[in-house]
């Protein structure tokens, strides 16, 4: 059967290229989404400024969440990484230097500080613009151009600052830094010696120490250690030290994390996204390798017809076909193995320019996505074969040789229960978006259900075609003349290889539609719910990093503000009472001023008052107060972002919309234990008779005298927030893009192929005495029918879940988006359906009449 395989792909070059290109491009998204995955399951941060120190000391961001199942056998801690800085106490070096082997140690302090002359300084998230002079080494800089600094007021800029300043050796910088905005002597200009994702600005000894955003500790220690000492022995011996200190001795590429301590939480967005649009791709890998296999096969129905005539079992016809399409499979499958890890790459690095993650991050891909990419495609090879196969070998011959004038049988007990059980699933997915999930869950049914009803669409397709040929023949006919007369008489005759072409239009539509007016109307619903969340019409902020007591009651007050609260961002989790449901996220904290929250947030008191929120309390979501059985007056045990336990008191329950329920603590509580130390921003409402523009304005005056000083509106707020839920809306698009891109690539392929079949028909018709400009006519509007059947399906498809989801995150029943995405949809349907159908057909028809007669079906 292998040779007889080999033989029959060498005069079957069209069906063979389509299916292997089908596949080559399949297995190689595939192998990239794998490589994602294993980036972000097991995530690498190479060193930067640290990169000289063999060994690092650093404050330990692990976490273990309580136990899912306390007290059982299934017993399972999950471990998180602490959102906040954990740093450790200077005197800790002293013990580090005392162990043998340690040469010196140099205590590495981040510096938070910004450029008020380039304010798009190049940071990574968690890090910070200036450091102590003393770590230079650790990266290692090197001077370039002057001396380091020595005393108060000198600054050494790294090179790609001093050219987004335009400051030279000798000059000076302003420099936002705690205390205002001061200018600052440049002596000198340094170069990394390596790779350095953010900017750096390098104050003297003294200036580090008295800018410092914690006094008395450090972010880590780098260890240099003495000669011939193995950094690995070393390293094992300072843990020994360190252990009971809540810190950790790094070395290799784990000292990343002691710089980036953030930069590993990429590997959870990149896991997520490469599951889903890896499940995606490989959904539509066995759509279109399946659609396509299966025209391939349609069309050879005279020679499975003769092969069974002279003798051949159905079991010798399968075996045939089954091994053509692994014949295929293993070639397009080992020939991905290249592509698909360029492809790894290009996608990392633009998910990386979104901001899904830090640069820092390092993508790597080993043997195991691409074997299991390669597996992937082999497993949709046979698949796709094994069912085409089944079709095939159980013809009989009489039969096969009726179907060539007009096939009867199309629906298989296969095709059926298959089609019936994904159509019902999809049903039931679509009923738990709209009763079950809420918010951002419902992504998580809506997404599987498109593809589980696009699949019973594809199944029932044959049918469904031959019905809607029936319904499109008089209009057709009525608008295009002969040629419409022609093409509706081979539809009603070919409408089952037509239904091959129709799928893929369809399921390209499909995924087009949905995925567009998915993220309008996730990021529409975002906005607003964001908007109806925030009830402060104003906000202030300081690029000096000075918003605290000082800030609040200038803004306080200012005539015209009602009031002032501020604001902090954080994470924590409950320890006691302990939440088993809580996953590494977490529970979202927000520092704000206990007395002004209720006016600048839009947060509804369930039980308790926001009055008494001050010290150690807590308002907590009243979902998060029932699983922990708490209720007024009781109190938790909380750990917060930098790992500090602390006993806070609850005062009051909170209802929110579920993607902003968040845990309310006093500013003054919760800022300390943040990376920055400090709140971030000023919330402001207006006073009783005094009108938005009017506070802008007294608040643009404070602004004026107050250096670093800045302020929003509330549309500026909400136009930010949008700004930041498009940027990742884009990174969808980047993906769906390249699952379309393919899904377009079957549209093509199937066209192709079942166009170029038909040469003999061509010629038949140019004997009959149509010119070439005639059947041209005919293909066109056939093209058009397949495009329209194809797009109305599609749309269908994409509806019956756009509905449900819309009502699930906007309690609206028609998605948000414009018109014109969806006419853009349809004219890239229709002109690519067009040139797929039209090209070969131009091909078919330029060469002689008699040599067309002679050509294979």
């Amino acid at each position: 059967m292998l040779r007889l395989a080999l033989s029959t792909l060498r005069f079957r070059k069209a069906g063979f290229t389509a299916t292997f290109v089908a596949l080559l491009v399949g297995t190689a998204i595939v192998m990239a989404c794998g490589g994602l995955m294993q980036t972000g399951i097991s995530p690498r941060v190479p060193p930067q400024r640290l990169a000289e120190a063999p060994v690092v000391v650093a404050g330990d961001q692990h976490y273990n969440l309580p136990p899912t199942n306390p007290g059982t056998e299934d017993e399972d801690h999950e471990s998180a990484t602490l959102p906040e800085r954990v740093r450790l106490d200077a005197s800790l070096g002293a013990k580090i230097a005392a162990v043998p082997g340690v040469a010196k140690v140099v205590p590495d302090v981040s510096i938070p500080a910004t450029l008020p002359a380039d304010p798009d300084v190049k940071l990574v998230r968690g890090t910070a613009l200036g450091h102590d002079w003393a770590t230079a080494e650790l990266a290692p800089y090197s001077l370039t151009d002057g001396r380091a600094p020595q005393r108060s007021g000198e600054v050494v800029l790294d090179q790609s600052t001093a050219a987004a300043t335009g400051v030279a050796s000798g000059g000076s910088v302003q420099i936002a830094v705690r205390g205002g905005v001061r200018s600052f002597q440049v002596v000198g200009i340094a170069v990394a010696g390596g790779k350095i994702a953010s900017d750096a600005v390098f104050f003297s000894h003294e200036d580090a120490l008295a800018l410092t955003p914690a006094t008395g500790q450090v972010d880590a220690f780098g260890v240099l250690p003495a000669a011939g000492t193995d950094p690995a022995a070393l390293s094992i011996q300072i843990a020994n030290v360190v252990r009971d200190q809540h810190a950790v001795a790094l070395t290799g590429v784990a000292r990343g994390t002691a710089e980036f301590a953030q930069a590993s939480d990429g590997g959870e967005i990149l896991v997520i996204l490469a599951a889903v649009f890896g499940g995606l791709a490989v959904q539509v890998a066995l759509f279109v390798v399946a659609s396509t296999l299966g025209l391939s096969v349609q069309q050879r129905r005279r020679e499975v017809a003769l092969l069974r005539a002279v003798g051949a079992t159905p079991k010798q016809v399968s075996r045939m076909i089954t091994a053509e399409s692994m014949v295929i499979g293993i070639l397009a499958t080992v020939l991905a193995a290249f592509p698909g890890e360029l492809l790894g790459n290009w996608l990392f690095d633009r998910l990386s320019g979104f901001g899904v993650f830090e640069p820092v991050l390092a993508y790597h891909q080993d043997w195991i996505p691409t074997a299991a990419g390669v597996l992937v495609g082999l497993l949709s090879a046979w698949g796709a074969g094994f069912v085409a196969a089944r079709y095939a070998g159980r013809t009989r011959p009489v039969e096969a040789m009726q179907e060539l004038v007009s096939p009867k049988r199309w629906l298989t007990s296969f095709r059926l229960w298959w089609g019936i059980g994904s159509l019902i699933g999809g049903v039931a997915l679509a009923y738990l978006t709209i009763t079950v999930m809420d918010g951002p869950l419902a992504a998580s049914t809506a997404g599987p259900a498109v593809t589980l009803v696009a699949a019973a669409v594809a199944l029932f397709a044959p049918g469904i075609t031959r019905v809607m040929v029936a319904v499109l023949r008089v209009p057709v006919r009525a608008v295009s003349g002969l040629s419409g007369y022609l093409a509706m008489a081979n539809a009603r005759v070919r409408w089952l290889p037509m239904s091959g072409a129709v799928v893929p239009v369809m399921l390209a539509t499909t995924l087009a539609v949905f995925m567009l007016y998915f993220q309008t109307t996730q990021v529409e619903s975002a906005k607003q719910k964001y908007a109806s969340n925030l009830s402060a019409d104003a906000v202030v902020t300081s690029s000096t990093g000075d918003v605290g007591t000082g800030l609040l009651d200038k803004v306080r007050a200012l005539p015209g503000v009602g009031t002032a609260s501020a604001y902090v961002t954080s994470k924590g989790y409950n320890e006691k009472p302990s939440d088993s449901s809580q996953d590494e996220d977490g529970l979202a904290l927000t520092g704000v001023t206990g007395d002004a929250v209720a006016k600048t947030r839009a947060s509804e008191v369930a039980t308790g008052s926001l009055d008494a929120l001050q010290g150690n309390t807590i308002a907590l979501p009243v979902d998060n107060a029932s699983r922990l059985h708490v209720k007024v007056g009781d109190e938790i045990g909380l750990r917060l972002g930098d790992g500090t336990q602390v006993r806070l008191r609850v005062v009051a329950t909170l209802r929110s919309a579920a993607e902003f329920a968040t845990a309310l603590l006093p500013a003054g509580t919760l800022a300390p234990h943040t990376t920055d130390g400090i709140a971030s921003q000023v919330l402001v409402t207006a006073a009783a008779g005094t009108s938005v523009s009017q506070l802008m304005s007294t608040l643009d005056g404070l602004a004026q005298s107050s250096p670093g000083v800045q302020v929003a509106n509330r549309d500026t707020l909400t136009a930010k927030f949008v700004q930041e839920q498009e940027a990742n809306a884009w990174v969808n698009y980047l993906v769906v893009g390249m699952i379309l891109l393919y899904a377009a690539i079957s549209v093509v392929n199937t066209l192709v192929l079942s166009t170029a079949h038909r040469r003999r028909e061509f010629g038949l018709q140019r004997l009959a005495g149509s010119s070439r400009g005639q059947v041209l006519g005919v293909m066109a509007v056939e093209g058009i029918v397949v495009a329209i059947i194809g797009v109305v399906l599609g749309t269908v498809v994409s509806l019956a879940m756009l509905v449900p989801f819309s009502q699930a995150v906007s309690d609206s029943w028609l998605p948000y988006g414009p018109l014109w995405i969806y006419g853009v949809v349809v004219v890239l349907a229709v002109v690519v359906s067009m040139v797929a159908t039209l090209f070969p057909t131009w091909l078919a028809v330029r060469g002689k009449t008699s040599i067309a007669m002679l050509s294979p079906e």
